[in-house]
């Protein structure tokens, strides 16, 4: 058997999202697992999102047999990037030549970091990444809950979209949540306020900013993103109001359910998730190239 790759750039035509589509379709179901979002189906046909595709064909067959997609999700210029061979066609270098088409992208496009994602329930993804140089990292959980209505704010809590008034003080939200520098702070809300479909909304007491979450829509599902309390707020429920706020939203807006990702060592952050009535649906486990 002869095969072929070919690296495009986001976004991506019609017949070849088709093709994507069905390979991350047919391979999931053999393999039990889904593989449209680490394969960042939906971004490739965002013209908003930096990253790119390496297609591998079958020549005999015109058939696509194999898939890597590499995304710079934050405009950092780092990238996270997996790779998916169909079931019939493993085992046959394919994975190792859509590897090197990596690279090449990644250094075509300048990039400064990267992260390899695989499924936690892939069959092949671990063992192909360490065979190649890479380390495990860590992990992070999407959780699934229901849109559903909810029970009404706190009285003296209103939900509002972002505005630039509120910057430092989210700046400092995030600093504090998530341990991030103040520039990853102000690149965080910079990608949350430009992104397509998402909205930056803050949680407001007496006209102060004590919370925020970012929320965008992807199919029948409402995604949640970048939940954070004010530290000099914290233990007062404010995130448990805000996360069934967004369930409100997504039962408003007629999706079914409500999406997150988290790391599985926020034993914090789980235990307010599961509370709710979110469970794991997925994870997804990065690595890094160590040699």
């Amino acid at each position: 058997m002869s095969f072929s790759t070919v690296t495009v750039s986001f976004p991506v035509d019609m017949e070849t999202f088709e093709e994507m589509r069905i390979l991350c379709a047919e391979a999931g179901q053999v393999d039990n697992v889904q593989y449209e979002l680490i394969m960042n189906l939906q971004a490739a046909k965002n013209y908003e999102m930096s990253g790119f595709c390496v297609l591998a064909y079958d020549d005999e067959r015109n058939q696509l047999i194999g898939l890597a997609s590499a995304i710079d999700m934050m405009g950092l210029q780092t990238y996270e990037w997996s790779i998916l061979v169909a079931p019939a066609y493993r085992k046959r270098t394919i994975g190792h030549s859509l590897l090197q088409e990596v690279y090449k992208g990644l250094s075509a496009r300048g990039a400064e970091g990267a992260l390899a994602l695989t499924l936690e329930q892939g069959p092949f993804g671990a063992q192909f990444l360490k065979k190649n140089g890479y380390s495990y990292s860590f992990s992070e959980a999407t959780l699934q809950g229901e849109a559903e209505a909810a029970s009404q704010l706190p009285e003296n809590m209103k939900i509002r979209r972002y505005e630039e008034v509120d910057e430092q003080t989210l700046v400092e939200t995030f600093v504090a949540a998530f341990g991030d520098t103040a520039e990853e702070a102000q690149d965080l809300i910079a990608y949350n306020t430009t992104s397509e479909q998402h909205i930056l909304w803050v949680a407001v007491i007496e006209d102060t900013v004590v919370g925020t979450v970012t929320t965008h829509e992807e199919g029948e599902a409402q995604w949640l993103t970048a939940l954070a309390v004010h530290p000099q707020y914290t233990g007062r429920g404010i995130g448990s109001a805000l996360l069934k706020w967004v369930q409100q939203l997504a039962f408003d807006g007629g999706q079914q359910h409500v999406l997150l990702d988290v790391e599985i060592d926020n034993a914090r952050a789980l235990s307010i998730y599961e509370k709710a009535g979110f469970v794991k649906s997925m994870q997804i486990d990065y690595y890094v190239y160590v040699k």
